[in-house]
């Protein structure tokens, strides 16, 4: 589970156990009361492993998936600021992706984590733990050594290991610690590095997440699944660290995040103003109550009028809103 990469994390999971192991792992991102449970259901005597993503909105439900599915290993990806509505606050996400935790502490159970998340550190005592980082001593660790567009990065197990280059169809910086998650994952499994590095080049990501798309015009990054305050700041910084030209930015409003919500679309604008991106257009009500003087449109479907007027050319666009918003209505537009 975590707040974002879960589905990517869980692909490249099962991208990776593939090559050595019958793996059985959720579609899509049927992650919910419905959707383990489902999973579960196709279970069969063959496989060796079964790799379930799990989903919350609301406090309790981790604990009530982990009851369902009882895991015998874990990851928590991250924590962000996701579902604030329905959690209450950033400690309340917390509290409740900390539930598979609870659930493996009891159990005594093997948990794969993130080193250099301070969040899930502060919360895993008394666990089994095998980390993940950018630290030397860890299981696994590596750095990145590319981002433009494509993220490219080298690993290694321990202090003294082979070091791996590895290049991804990913786009993102933020997708390097779920890639090092699937290294870790694989090599406790027994997947050799050669057979690790291949799955991890081979997997192209789907469904609007983080893809690269060019068009006769220009160069999209699609990544109009979902939007919170933290995958959208790590999807901003991203961009603006890439060396393309002439960016431009289609965002729209993140959604469930409650009483924070207009501070939260504040920050969001504030550090778009000090990025100088070329071209900026914000779609939804919440960013038009920001205080700032970018385009803004009310929903998809003004966005893609003004596209049939006047379409831009030769542009990095990224694209980037809540599901409800539809930017992914736009893409055949540009």
């Amino acid at each position: 589970t975590g707040t974002n990469g879960k589905t990517t994390t869980k692909e490249l999971i099962s991208s990776v156990l593939c090559q050595a192991h019958n793996v059985l792992y959720t579609l899509g991102n049927l992650n919910n009361h419905i959707g383990v449970p489902t999973t579960l259901l196709r279970l069969k005597p063959e496989h060796d492993l079964a790799v379930i993503e799990m989903g919350a909105n609301h406090p309790g439900e981790i604990k009530f998936l982990c009851e369902i599915a009882e895991p015998d290993y874990g990851i928590i990806t991250n924590v962000g600021k996701a579902h604030l509505e329905g959690f209450g606050s950033f400690e309340g996400v917390i509290k409740t992706k900390g539930e598979l935790y609870d659930f493996l502490r009891k159990k005594d159970a093997i948990t794969f984590i993130h080193h250099d998340n301070t969040y899930l550190m502060n919360i895993s005592q008394g666990l089994n733990l095998i980390p993940y980082g950018t630290e030397e001593n860890l299981y696994v660790n590596g750095r990145i050594t590319g981002n433009s567009p494509y993220l490219a990065f080298e690993w290694k197990a321990g202090k003294d290991g082979e070091r791996h280059q590895v290049r991804t169809q990913l786009i993102g910086e933020y997708n390097f610690p779920n890639a090092l998650a699937a290294i870790t994952i694989g090599r406790f499994f027994g997947v050799e590095a050669k057979k690790i590095n291949e799955a991890l080049e081979g997997y192209t990501p789907q469904n609007n997440r983080s893809q690269l798309k060019k068009t006769k015009d220009n160069t999209l990054i699609i990544d109009a699944y979902n939007a919170n305050p933290t995958s959208m700041m790590a999807a901003l910084q991203n961009f603006r660290n890439m060396t393309v030209p002439h960016k431009m930015l289609i965002l729209g409003d993140m959604r469930e995040l409650g009483a924070e919500s207009p501070a939260e679309h504040q920050k969001i604008v504030d550090y778009i103003k000090e990025s100088g991106f070329e071209k900026v257009w914000l779609v939804g009500e919440l960013f038009a109550a920001s205080e700032h003087s970018f385009k803004t449109y009310a929903n998809a479907q003004e966005v893609i009028k003004n596209l049939q007027a006047d379409k831009p050319k030769g542009y990095t666009i990224l694209i980037k809103g809540s599901n409800g918003i539809k930017l992914s209505s736009t893409v055949e537009y540009l």
